[in-house]
């Protein structure tokens, strides 16, 4: 294959990461598999066999928030934190960990926040929840680990208008993260202490922006 080849075949591979990046940004899409598709089918592309890796998109949604959103990302970022460490507090028995968009900053005004809870019985939640009159309803999430895909129980609520999952893993469980569909290695967790100075050094950031 000619070098020229080559460099077309990866512009088209940087095209479709960066369309992928703006479907899920801008339209919802949060499977990277979907998102990517879809960018390949509207930019003529569909018989690719380069399509961009997960965290290749990852590294494009990160990028794309900065350039078209670099006021208002921040800010909603911070507001999906604050929002994440309440839950976290509120639920703070079952030892939760912030995962996912929220934590790793790419997440859009789309994406739900998700949070992982430790539990031998998952009704446990359910009736922490109820005691807190929270309405909920039941959801089953897929994640992998171990070489297979597993289900796990959760339930998924609203706070402050921001979806909110819970994914009850066993109690041993924190100790074991599944697979990121991002890069397929141990999913990043973060403990509430973490996600508060997440915060405390965003705040800092943000100042600036509030005194404009």
């Amino acid at each position: 294959m000619s070098r020229h080849s080559d460099s077309k075949r990866q512009q088209m591979r940087i095209r479709i990461a960066q369309e992928a990046a703006r479907l899920m940004a801008e339209h919802g899409i949060r499977d990277y598999y979907a998102a990517k598709q879809k960018a390949a089918t509207q930019l003529g592309a569909v018989d690719t066999r380069n399509l961009p890796r997960n965290e290749e998109i990852e590294a494009a949604r990160i990028e794309h928030q900065r350039l078209f959103n670099p006021v208002q990302h921040p800010q909603q970022l911070h507001y999906l934190r604050e929002t994440a460490l309440r839950a976290m507090r509120l639920l703070s028995a079952f030892d939760p960990r912030l995962v996912g968009p929220v934590l790793s900053g790419s997440a859009g005004k789309y994406d739900a926040i998700t949070l992982h809870l430790f539990s031998d019985t998952a009704e446990e939640i359910a009736f922490t929840l109820m005691e807190k009159n929270i309405p909920f309803r039941t959801e089953e999430y897929h994640l992998r680990a171990n070489g297979r895909e597993h289900s796990f129980p959760g339930y998924r609520f609203i706070a402050d208008e921001t979806d909110i999952e819970l994914v009850i893993f066993p109690a041993s469980g924190v100790r074991h993260p599944p697979l990121s569909p991002t890069d397929g290695k141990p999913m990043h967790r973060a403990s509430s202490r973490k996600v508060e100075q997440l915060l405390a050094d965003e705040q800092a950031s943000l100042q600036p922006l509030a005194e404009t």
